[in-house]
């Protein structure tokens, strides 16, 4: 049933740091490696929807973050022109149902943290015209807009250019992704958020106690603004326990969060990290840990997006049944984009 359930279903990863690994080819790799080295991934792992996140590291920040940007942008850009059969990079709902529509994978930009904006908020129109219709404003640390969830100690808010950039996201039709936002930070979203939020790849913190990861009074705040949390796949995320780091654990966060806001409101984040940092990692520096999460470590069967379908058999396993399992794979995610993404107030 779930090798049929899982071909069936509409299926939205809405966090894969490809580009970054793709944006170290030359340019001229670039359509050409994503479709050697990605798109079998994606294609055997059922990927209806891709979110891309552009995300910029710290080598290139502060002076050359927004370059970086509009390198990762264009390769974007690039992975879709030079793969026209097989992906199309959407704007809006009827972009992402048309896509599906053709067999293509619907890809979505996103910006991740934002620093080639920072407190500049005129380039979310620049961006927007450019393809990106999602974007959070933090990652681990302090930010223009906001701190980050490992600055929580803080207790800071939004900073003003931060609820500046989130009225501007919501005119614009750009949605607001509170993954890595600090704790302070979420509170004050949730305070001032008019549309609906997406978390693209936060676990339950009930069930591991880590910043990244959301509380249930937080679940149920991006639930009541008609939003989507998409539960993330790293294992540190998961449980602080390594026997417990199994798909198993992740079905346990699915259904802790249906449990907190209900089953219209949960989707998958999987944030596949280790082939993309292996990638781009010199090897003397492989298996290191990153802000305190081990990327060399991945779930035993679920390692990478080709793997998708086991997430499926272990929900059916659990006992979902074929409705909730199409809306937890994708079909929320698919609701959310078509009624906000791009869509300008």
């Amino acid at each position: 049933m779930g090798s049929d359930l899982h071909t069936r279903a509409v299926v939205a990863d809405t966090h894969n740091d490809l580009l970054m690994a793709v944006v170290e080819r030359p340019p001229g790799r670039w359509a050409s490696f994503f479709r050697e080295q990605w798109l079998p991934q994606l294609r055997e792992g059922g990927v209806d929807v891709q979110v891309l996140p552009v995300f910029v590291d710290d080598q290139f920040r502060p002076e050359g973050a927004l370059r970086r940007t509009l390198r990762m942008v264009e390769c974007a850009h690039t992975i879709a022109e030079g793969n026209p059969d097989d992906v199309r990079l959407c704007l809006n709902g009827d972009d992402i149902d048309a896509a599906l529509a053709e067999g293509r994978i619907a890809l979505v930009l996103a910006l991740e943290s934002a620093p080639g904006v920072d407190a500049d908020l005129e380039l979310f129109r620049t961006l927007y015209r450019l393809g990106v219709r999602v974007a959070s404003i933090a990652h681990w640390g302090r930010s223009p807009l906001g701190d980050g969830s490992g600055e929580d100690a803080t207790g800071s808010r939004l900073t003003h250019a931060g609820v500046e950039a989130l009225r501007e996201m919501e005119r614009l039709g750009i949605v607001f992704d509170i993954s890595h936002l600090g704790a302070s930070g979420v509170a004050h979203v949730l305070q001032e958020a008019t549309r609906p939020l997406l978390a693209s790849h936060s676990a339950a913190r009930a069930l591991c106690d880590h910043h990244r990861n959301l509380t249930d009074e937080q679940i149920r705040g991006v639930a009541a603004t008609g939003g989507v949390v998409c539960v993330n796949f790293v294992p540190d995320f998961l449980s602080t326990e390594r026997a417990e780091q199994t798909i198993d654990r992740i079905v346990d966060h699915i259904e802790h969060v249906i449990g907190v806001a209900g089953i219209d409101h949960v989707g998958i984040g999987p944030d596949f990290l280790r082939e993309v940092l292996a990638d781009i990692t010199p090897p003397c520096c492989e298996g290191v840990d990153y802000t305190g999460v081990d990327t060399s470590t991945t779930l035993p069967g679920l390692d990478g997006p080709a793997e998708l379908p086991a997430l499926t058999e272990a929900l059916v396993r659990r006992g979902f049944g074929e409705k909730e399992i199409m809306a937890i794979l994708g079909g929320n995610v698919q609701r959310l984009f078509r009624a906000e993404l791009g869509r300008a107030r």
